[in-house]
């Protein structure tokens, strides 16, 4: 039992990571089965439309499910709408557009995993290549080779051309060879480019490591409580309501949050260097001196700003998936 507790624990301190982890292997796993079972190159005028869709559609697929199973996403947009004032101010459009960009960066990780793969299995690519109707890259292909490879390139994944084995395996090569080149440089800058940001997003971190590592257990504390919270709450809210439906009596006084504090807290946080708080729930139970009418709490005149989120800070604003 103590053993698994302790994997416990740690399953929950490195749930980011595994989840990031977990994804690329689901995608890797949901190619494969997708290239095996479905993927048929079409070996003819529609190779190249028929490739280009099948390593693009899906990765466009993969985006916007990470959008949607993001909470910062649904945190952002949840009646932005309405806020047309703010809107049209400058910092507040920077801060959504830098919000927007964390968004992005978390949900892009399945789509590049998608390409990344497919590029490395090659076929989708080969089905591209056989397709693209440019004079110079069948010169380039069928070079040294009879001229039936150039007229019948199409129909190579298919292996329906009047070529030698060997000729048509030389090309089939070349083209996977060129696919998996690519798809190692698609890896090779993807995580270039992420340990720069970090490394970008940490030497400009206002807070030390060790209060940011404090920083990310109490977010993490703070949103189980929250969960488990309302969910009681919830509970205890509707159960009350029935109760005096059916009994015809009237309703205990059951206190409920008013809509400015939901709004208040549901704000992104902006860490500044002389605040002591670290989240807006934090700040709100810290200032809000009247929590019945707390119209006048938390009425900074950098309002518009809190939508900006350092971006060492980035995870800490529900940045991880459902």
């Amino acid at each position: 039992m103590d053993k698994f507790k302790v994997v416990m624990n740690l399953l929950q301190k490195r749930q980011t990571t595994l989840g990031f982890g977990a994804i690329p292997l689901l995608t890797a796993g949901a190619e494969h089965a997708f290239s095996n079972f479905a993927f048929r190159c079409p070996c003819s005028e529609w190779n190249f439309l028929y490739g280009t869709v099948s390593l693009l559609v899906p990765a466009a697929a993969l985006l916007i499910l990470g959008y949607m199973l993001s909470n910062k996403t649904w945190k952002l947009f949840t009646g932005l709408c309405l806020k047309r004032h703010k809107l049209f101010r400058f910092k507040y459009l920077c801060g959504c557009l830098t919000v927007f960009t964390q968004i992005t960066m978390t949900a892009m990780v399945a789509p590049v995993s998608w390409i990344a793969i497919a590029l490395l299995n090659g076929v989708y690519f080969e089905c591209i290549v056989t397709g693209t109707n440019i004079t110079q890259l069948k010169s380039y292909l069928c070079s040294d080779r009879s001229d039936s490879c150039r007229t019948q390139l199409y129909k190579l994944p298919c292996d329906r051309t009047s070529m030698s084995a060997a000729d048509r395996e030389a090309v089939l090569t070349t083209i996977r060879a060129q696919s998996q080149i690519l798809g190692w440089l698609v890896i090779a800058s993807i995580m270039f480019f992420s340990l720069l940001f970090t490394c970008l997003a940490r030497c400009n971190s206002p807070v030390s490591y060790l209060q940011l590592k404090f920083w990310k257990t109490y977010s993490q504390k703070e949103n189980n409580f929250f969960d488990s919270y309302a969910t009681e709450h919830a509970k205890k809210l509707a159960e009350r309501n029935i109760k005096s439906f059916f009994e015809l009596s009237t309703p205990e006084p059951q206190p409920t949050p008013p809509k400015i504090a939901w709004e208040k807290v549901s704000s992104f946080y902006k860490f500044r260097t002389m605040d002591k708080y670290y989240s807006t729930v934090h700040k709100y139970v810290e200032t809000c001196k009247n929590p019945e009418n707390p119209a006048r709490v938390l009425s900074t005149k950098s309002g518009e700003g809190d939508l900006v989120n350092p971006a060492a800070l980035a995870f800490l604003d529900e940045g991880m998936m459902l």
